[in-house]
């Protein structure tokens, strides 16, 4: 499925016009202005799985993050959003071959860096109440309590559910349990399943941060199965090898000047890998 099928990016001689405009000496930076340009990254034509690749640097993380704002699609994590983020999108166009679908969003490797970090801080928070739960029933369970008012109805609920059950009753009743720790790869697995719905466009950078390269896989066959069968439309800024393999995705290298359409096998991340196992492949044949 295409929703988004072009994005326009200003040329060198538009951002010259706002640099000689601005006429400002109180910034060191004018970003995203003279990023994408430099390798005259002007047109992006998209396909159902297109894949920005590039060395760090390159601009493909830039790029994903004005797609995002100029069609101000959802994302959970805030980014460095510069003073002049809104007058480079002002600059962008685009066109669409679907409205895009309101569950649409960006995915950076923040969000799921900090969705990990959430599950622990979950997890310490149930912890900590554990142990207040712990000093509470022992507190009511063998304190000389007399009722001597309305007021002390809830205290005397305790002190009665507390002589009446075993600790670990007490406390089971009171707490829910620990939210299930995994590794970091499949709790990135996961909040990417839980993420991608099904008909939607998903800009992802980087999503192989924190995967193994088994996870990476998994990952793969997950976003190869979400756009041919549940109608959705990815983009992704990638220099894993495995991800840049997906079946029919169409490659920018932007680390070309200008930026140029390759074959995943053509790209030197890849060819540097291959490179490499080729020299050892005496050693895994043994």
């Amino acid at each position: 499925m295409i929703y988004l099928s072009q994005f326009s990016f200003p040329g060198k001689e538009a951002e010259y016009d706002v640099y000689f405009d601005e006429k400002r000496t109180c910034y060191d930076s004018f970003y995203p202005f003279g990023i994408l340009s430099r390798n005259a990254l002007s047109v992006l034509d998209f396909e159902p799985i297109t894949i920005l690749y590039g060395d760090n640097g390159s601009g493909k993380s830039t790029a994903l993050n004005v797609i995002a704002e100029k069609l101000r699609i959802e994302r959970d994590t805030l980014f460095n959003r510069s003073s002049f983020m809104e007058k480079y999108t002002d600059m962008c166009d685009f066109e669409l071959r679907s409205p895009i679908p309101p569950e649409s969003r960006i995915i950076t490797s923040d969000d799921v860096f900090d969705f990990m970090l959430n599950l622990r801080a979950v997890n310490e928070g149930i912890d900590r109440k554990r142990g207040e739960l712990f000093e509470e029933y022992m507190d009511a369970k063998y304190s000389k309590f007399q009722m001597k008012s309305l007021d002390d109805y809830e205290r005397l609920k305790k002190v009665t559910a507390a002589r009446s059950k075993t600790q670990s009753r007490y406390i089971r009743e009171n707490l829910m349990d620990n939210v299930r720790e995994h590794s970091n790869g499949e709790s990135a697995l996961i909040y990417f399943s839980d993420k991608i719905k099904e008909n939607a466009l998903y800009l992802l950078d980087e999503p192989e941060n924190s995967l193994s390269p088994a996870k990476q896989q998994e990952l793969l066959e997950f976003l190869e199965n979400s756009a041919r069968f549940f109608g959705c439309q990815l983009i992704i800024a990638t220099h894993s090898p495995f991800i840049l393999s997906l079946r029919g995705a169409k490659i920018y290298d932007l680390d070309e000047n200008p930026a140029d359409i390759k074959k995943w096998t053509e790209l030197p991340n890849v060819a540097a890998y291959y490179e490499f196992f080729k020299k050892h492949s005496r050693d895994f044949e043994k």
